[in-house]
């Protein structure tokens, strides 16, 4: 089992930044790709990024690649999302997300392949 809970949302500008934390516990969590999904009012949630158990391998939805970075601490049991050059359009509730089986080697951008979620933190694009 793994129980996350994020922090790190707020009011941004077009063109800031903002960094996200996943805190999570579990002594498992170093075995999990971890993925940041959003999804804003009246949309279906989406993927954002993916990052494998070792933080070596990352993946990106199009939308925020180039932006945005996931990484990790393993240590720490905390992942992270940093948020540059944000966009009116990435306004959302931001939640991260444990995968349902631990030492998976492929990364996956299905919410329904991930098992674990926390509350979410809303992030507000405005100027």
């Amino acid at each position: 089992q793994v129980q996350l809970v994020e922090s790190g949302g707020g009011l941004v500008q077009p063109g800031g930044s903002l960094r996200l934390a996943c805190a999570a516990s579990g002594r498992t969590f170093s075995r999990y790709t971890m993925g940041w999904f959003r999804q804003a009012p009246g949309k279906v949630r989406e993927f954002v990024a993916a990052i494998n158990w070792s933080g070596g391998s990352t993946a990106y939805a199009d939308s925020v690649k180039g932006r945005f970075t996931i990484s990790r601490d393993n240590a720490k049991t905390t992942v992270y999302l940093q948020m540059n050059s944000v966009k009116p359009e990435d306004a959302a509730v931001y939640c991260c997300a444990a995968h349902r089986f631990p030492d998976t080697l492929v990364l996956t951008f299905t919410p329904g392949d991930y098992a674990y979620w926390g509350q979410g933190t809303q992030v507000t694009v405005s100027s």
